[in-house]
This record gives structure tokens, C-alpha cells and sequence, in this order.
């Protein structure tokens, strides 16, 4: 992990295409924005965890409506 130390108003470059700016400090918050193309999917971790999280329960393959499912085609 890169740890950088940046103050109101400055900017951290990701690449040739994000940036990075440091709007606001407070005691217990930080406030970023973030100038990336609208191709690129910018999500809070937490919600990235999530939609991952969902993504791979409803990838799952329930056995039972396997089975069933494989009965009626073989049909």
C-alpha cells in the first residue's frame, strides 16, 4: 500500500487517467473527488464487497433445480 500525505485542494494522479483531489478535511471525514473516464466503475469498497458478494451467490448452482432442470431436457 502507497501512503501519501496530501492537503485541501491537492491532487494524486492514478495513471494517465484518474485524479484524485483532496476537497475536504475534517476531523473524522475526508471528502475526494474523483475525475476518472465514464468507462471506469467507481464504487465505495463496501458496496464493491456487496455487489461481489451477490454477483457469486447468484452464480451458485442449486443442485436440486439442476437435477430437475437436466430431467426435463432429457426428456
Amino acid at each position: 500500500m502507497l501512503v501519501l500525505t496530501r492537503k485541501k485542494n491537492q491532487a494524486v494522479m492514478l495513471g494517465d487517467k484518474i485524479r484524485l483531489v483532496i476537497l475536504d478535511i475534517s476531523e473524522d471525514a475526508v471528502k475526494i473527488g474523483i475525475e476518472a473516464p465514464r468507462e471506469v466503475t467507481i464504487l465505495r469498497s463496501e458496496l464493491y464487497r456487496a455487489v461481489a458478494d451477490e454477483n457469486l451467490s447468484a452464480s451458485a448452482v442449486d443442485k436440486k433445480a439442476d437435477e430437475e432442470l437436466k430431467k426435463l431436457f432429457s426428456q
